[in-house]
């Protein structure tokens, strides 16, 4: 689901597609009873990449006016050809779009804000470079019960159970799966702020490895720097 797409509008352009494929983006925006604001979502996810270079492309391109065919010069007409998902590209003939590319980081924060998800790269895998010391989820299995170690990833759960004495457990995905870490009550309080507000974090503690089971017993926490980077909304107990 596309945030800020009508429901009734994404059956639009699927039925109307299968109908006949567009030839351009001025045809799409003909046959499809889309808002302003729709169009501008589609191109900055990326869905309009079919009709121009790149996402910025298509968003310069959805403000454009649409022409009125029977006084276009059907002699200045750009030639389109058609993709393999059965839309249209436009050709070098036509005017290009001042705006530069999206960056990796740019296109994958554009797709959680609109999609809430990414077919790109997770935001972690992006900054797995810088991360030296932080152990993957996927690696913690191999952790040694009792050492010392470091995750780190997108905050996507908060939970503190009625049973669990305050104790509050904290589930970080990244490119390889989700790593937890409990925090004990005075701790959570000392870090409330960053655990309640940050999107991503870094967490130390000391691994409780049970049968392949790992859990981090939590000692430090701090943000994690992202370059402005988007990530999954969180699920949490507030």
């Amino acid at each position: 689901m596309v945030n800020g797409l009508r429901q009734e509008h994404g059956e639009e352009i699927e039925r109307t597609r299968n109908d006949r494929q567009f030839e351009s983006l001025e045809d799409f925006k003909r046959r499809v009873s889309l808002s302003k604001e729709e169009l501008r979502t589609l191109a900055e996810l990326g869905a309009l990449n079919c009709f121009a270079k790149h996402r910025r492309a298509a968003m310069w391109k959805v403000e454009e006016a649409i022409h009125d065919d029977l006084v276009r010069d059907a002699r200045s007409e750009p030639d389109w050809h058609c993709t393999g998902v059965g839309l249209a590209v436009e050709d070098a003939h036509s005017a290009a779009s001042p705006l530069l590319p999206m960056t990796m980081p740019e296109r994958v924060r554009a797709d959680y804000e609109t999609m809430n998800l990414t077919a790109g790269p997770h935001p972690m895998r992006l900054l797995r470079g810088k991360l030296p010391n932080i152990w993957r989820a996927a690696d913690l299995a191999h952790a040694k019960h009792g050492t010392t170690v470091q995750i780190a990833g997108n905050v996507i759960c908060r939970q503190r159970p009625g049973t669990a004495k305050g104790f509050v457990f904290v589930s970080l995905e990244d490119e390889t799966g989700v790593s937890n870490a409990i925090v004990e009550p005075d701790l959570f309080e000392r870090f409330r702020l960053l655990i309640t507000e940050e999107d991503f974090l870094v967490i130390e503690g000391e691994v409780q490895n049970s049968d392949n089971v790992v859990l981090i017993k939590t000692r430090e926490i701090r943000p994690l720097a992202h370059d402005e980077l988007a990530g999954s909304e969180s699920h949490d107990f507030r």
